[in-house]
């Protein structure tokens, strides 16, 4: 099965998936407008009421089980988009013809290798800039 076949195929889990769902829509201006209406709406009633302790603890009890939840949510969109994004940069590196391809496992190489690279790749930065033509 190709990777073109795989995507087409949504393969993926479906709570992989589930989770892309609910980090797009909790990502839409609407979203965040509506959490604000909420909270305020909230916020009016209990003082309404007296802020009465059972209703605040079910507001802090609420925040708290969706900030947990969307902790989780953001971390798996995070971590897959890493995830694609190193394995195209990897194709990238792989098809230049004078790239280093030790590059490509780069983020599994040692600490002292990582320093290594960074410290090479500053040299070179460097050296473009001085001959830049001003």
């Amino acid at each position: 099965m190709t990777l073109q076949d795989d995507v087409q195929s949504s393969a993926r889990p479906a709570g992989s998936r589930l989770l892309h769902v609910i980090d797009r829509v909790a990502g839409q201006p609407a979203v965040a407008v509506a959490v604000v209406g909420a909270d305020l709406a909230w916020l009016l009633y209990s003082s309404l009421v007296g802020f009465p302790a059972r209703l605040e603890s079910v507001f802090q009890t609420l925040v708290a089980a969706l900030t947990l939840a969307m902790v989780f949510v953001i971390q798996h969109a995070q971590s897959r988009q890493q995830i694609a994004t190193q394995r195209k940069l990897d194709e990238i590196l792989s098809a230049l013809p004078h790239a280093d391809n030790a590059l490509i496992a780069l983020e599994d190489a040692s600490d002292a290798a990582m320093a290594s690279a960074r410290s090479r790749h500053r040299d070179q930065r460097r050296d473009a800039l001085e001959d830049r033509p001003d």
